[in-house]
């Protein structure tokens, strides 16, 4: 069972965080004394500690790592500060005015898969009409078909909606604009339960697509949704716009892995070299995807828009007439690049 640690003295602190760990179907592996929570501290997904508790461990010299809480009751005094900085505290929650995001971080910890993170890809089309959108869906499905759970973020307010690719138009469920997040972290559980999606066995494929009509996603939302994916443990895919505006970067900034889809024409290599030299020039570095290679070799695409190649794939002639229909077959060689990626994706370190 994925349980938080918590060392909480304070009584009114431990009350409120109980209920908290019921609302969220979880219990908290409690602890009394610096040698409890030690053993817990590299495995634990969320560690939450009061003042004294904190100023324990960190006259303890526990290493710093992700997920610490300092919890408190009230305005948090100047030493809950101190103590929080000393010990490299992810954050110091104050209750009840906090209690949204610890009810947040509590329901992550109850549905993320043990031991896991999740991984973040970033596709772009290196021109226009180079298929980008359709490959960032056929590597989510490819993940969830691995057994793998997915999130597909549609982050081109223009495109005119992943749920169009999917056939899944009608289906209910919140697009872009109906979305209106309120706090910095969103349950992963919510996503499931306001979004369209797929299922294939016990995994899901989790859709947030923009619409015909209405406003595209803000950074500070599309940044929640993937890190929400994220902390449960899903591969997280994005479609991203060519445009590099703020919520593109936002997007890019987080990114595991960011890859550019290029045609095999002389037009959209060029598109693709002006591209390449913007990312570079953020900091950004991809990969290249070359689709229909033909007359242009794909290396010899990849040294003229200074990428390293990853992959190529050759359209699927019947899929526009298959995803009118409905469906949306990921097969051949489109098949075979999305394995490539997601390899790739795995592979990859966190940036």
């Amino acid at each position: 069972m994925n349980r938080p640690t918590a060392w909480l003295r304070d009584e009114t602190v431990l009350e409120h965080v109980l209920r908290l760990c019921a609302a969220a179907a979880t219990e908290p592996d409690r602890a009394d004394r610096v040698p409890d929570v030690r053993a817990r501290w590299p495995s634990a997904p969320l560690v939450l500690l009061d003042e004294p508790a904190a100023a324990a461990c960190a006259d303890a010299g526990l290493p710093r790592r992700k997920g610490v809480v300092l919890v408190v009751a009230g305005p948090p005094p100047p030493s809950s500060w101190e103590h929080a900085v000393r010990l490299g505290a992810e954050r110091v929650v104050s209750l009840p005015d906090d209690e949204p995001w610890l009810a947040a971080a509590l329901a992550d910890v109850a549905e993320a898969p043990a031991g896991t993170e999740g991984r973040v890809l970033a596709v772009i089309g290196g021109s226009g009409g180079a298929g980008a959108s359709v490959f960032a869906t056929a590597v989510a499905l490819t993940a969830v078909r691995s057994g793998t759970n997915a999130l597909l973020v549609d982050c081109d307010p223009m495109g005119g909606g992943l749920d169009l690719l999917l056939g899944a138009e009608d289906e209910p469920g919140l697009r872009w604009p109906d979305v209106r997040l309120r706090t910095g972290r969103v349950p992963v559980s919510s996503l499931h339960t306001s979004l369209p999606g797929r299922t294939k066995g016990k995994s899901r494929l989790t859709l947030l697509s923009g619409a015909r009509e209405g406003a595209g996603p803000s950074p500070d939302a599309v940044v929640a949704v993937m890190e929400a994916g994220k902390r449960a443990g899903e591969t997280v895919v994005c479609d991203l716009p060519r445009a590099p505006d703020q919520t593109t970067r936002a997007a890019l900034d987080r990114a595991d892995l960011t890859v550019v889809v290029v045609p095999a024409d002389l037009r959209a290599t060029a598109a693709t070299r002006r591209l390449a030299t913007y990312l570079a020039s953020q900091g950004i570095h991809p990969s290249l995807i070359v689709r229909d290679p033909a007359h242009l070799r794909p290396p010899d695409i990849a040294k003229a828009v200074d990428l390293p190649l990853l992959t190529t794939y050759r359209r699927d002639r019947a899929l526009p007439t298959r995803l009118d229909e409905g469906s949306f077959p990921v097969r051949g060689s489109l098949s075979r690049a999305s394995k490539a990626v997601l390899a790739a994706l795995g592979a990859s370190r966190v940036r």
